[in-house]
């Protein structure tokens, strides 16, 4: 179901595969975009069957091109989800963007009560280590130990970790299963080993 009555401009999967082409996006941050996606519109679909308006293809597309400019970052060190909200909005898609900017840290942790399209494709990224959706404990502590060079990097990752566990408790009071079972349901049922 869609937030409101516009349509919100968003690329077809399709289209955003070929940005995804376009801009040299390594394979295994496809790979990983696309279980993000995964995850992401699982959630979406739960959200929606307990009666939160959200729109699939606006979560569908935010999702899969969440890490649009990680490759790139790789080399010039740009902070990626500035650059890929940028690449977005300059092509006329500055709902898509405004997620892909909020993808590492949401802009308000503040007003939680509704989660809204940012929130689950914040989350889902945070649910995926690589290619494999994982508790956020263990996604967490790989974001520490990658990125946590200084001391001011661990506590903006320290930070953000706390606050997406807010965000995780919101999110799962308006879902049938807990984060664990997310994991589960996921893998087809079966918990990871």
């Amino acid at each position: 179901m869609p937030r409101a009555e516009r349509k919100i401009p968003v690329l077809t999967e399709e289209a955003c595969f070929a940005l995804i082409r376009e801009t040299g996006m390594i394979k295994h941050i496809v790979a990983h975009s696309r279980q993000v996606c995964r995850v992401a519109l699982f959630m979406t679909a739960s959200l929606q069957e307990q009666g939160l308006l959200l729109d699939t293809d606006l979560v569908r597309t935010s999702s899969l091109l969440h890490d649009i400019t990680k490759t790139r970052s790789l080399r010039t060190g740009e902070d990626h989800a500035r650059t890929g909200a940028e690449l977005l909005a300059g092509r006329g898609y500055p709902e898509v963007g405004k997620i892909i900017g909020e993808h590492v840290r949401l802009s308000s942790y503040e007003d939680l009560r509704v989660p809204g399209e940012a929130e689950i494709v914040n989350y889902a990224d945070k649910r995926v280590l690589h290619e494999r959706i994982t508790s956020l404990e263990e996604r967490m502590t790989y974001i520490l130990e990658r990125y946590g060079r200084s001391p001011g990097d661990i506590q903006r990752i320290v930070d953000t970790w706390e606050r997406t566990k807010i965000l995780e408790a919101c999110l799962f009071r308006y879902l049938p299963y807990s984060p664990d079972e997310l994991t589960a349901l996921m893998n087809g049922g079966v918990s990871p080993a």
